[in-house]
């Protein structure tokens, strides 16, 4: 009777422990962390003047071709004490192991108000799951930290590191 007993507490408790486990997808929403759980690094420049999460983009042209674009549409020249013209630069693009990414950022009083991903890599499911929650976290990052200086994002090592390079290309077309 004993063993039963012992039995039946083990089936219970194992069967609580094992519909009590949080997954990672559970434990964390694309739009919550992208402003409360990552902190930015060193940031040269104001604080972030936005608080709003931006989504990326879809772009159902995006390959890994290599296709490097650079834009620079500047609708002003006024440089500011933070050295970047009122504008909205484009980067070139970054190609990496899945392809491509491409970052536009707006900047308005010398500060980057807004920032977009029109390229980034979206072919597989897994890349879509990974960029919905990678893009925003990077987008929020770059508003906070006002550089190219952020934090990479863990899962999306590939795809950081070619945003913060488009970034960077941005930027530099910004203090130009």
């Amino acid at each position: 009777m004993k063993k039963i007993i012992y039995a039946v507490l083990a089936t219970v408790t194992g069967l609580v422990l094992l519909f009590s486990y949080r997954t990672s997808l559970d434990a964390v929403a694309p739009a919550a962390n992208a402003a409360t759980t990552t902190k930015a690094t060193t940031g040269s420049g104001t604080s972030g003047s936005s608080s709003g999460s931006s989504t990326p983009s879809t772009s159902s042209g995006s390959d890994s071709s290599g296709s490097t674009s650079s834009g620079s549409t500047s609708s002003g020249s006024a440089t500011t004490s933070s050295g970047l013209k009122d504008g909205t630069f484009t980067g070139q693009a970054a190609d990496t192991r899945y392809g491509a990414v491409q970052v536009a950022i707006t900047v308005s009083g010398g500060t980057i108000t807004d920032v977009s991903v029109p390229q980034y890599p979206n072919t597989e499911r897994r890349d879509e799951q990974i960029n919905a929650q990678a893009i925003p976290i990077l987008i929020s990052e770059t508003k906070n930290a006002q550089s190219a200086q952020i934090d990479m994002v863990s899962g999306a090592t590939f795809t950081s590191d070619g945003y913060t390079q488009s970034l960077q290309s941005a930027i530099d077309q910004a203090k130009a």
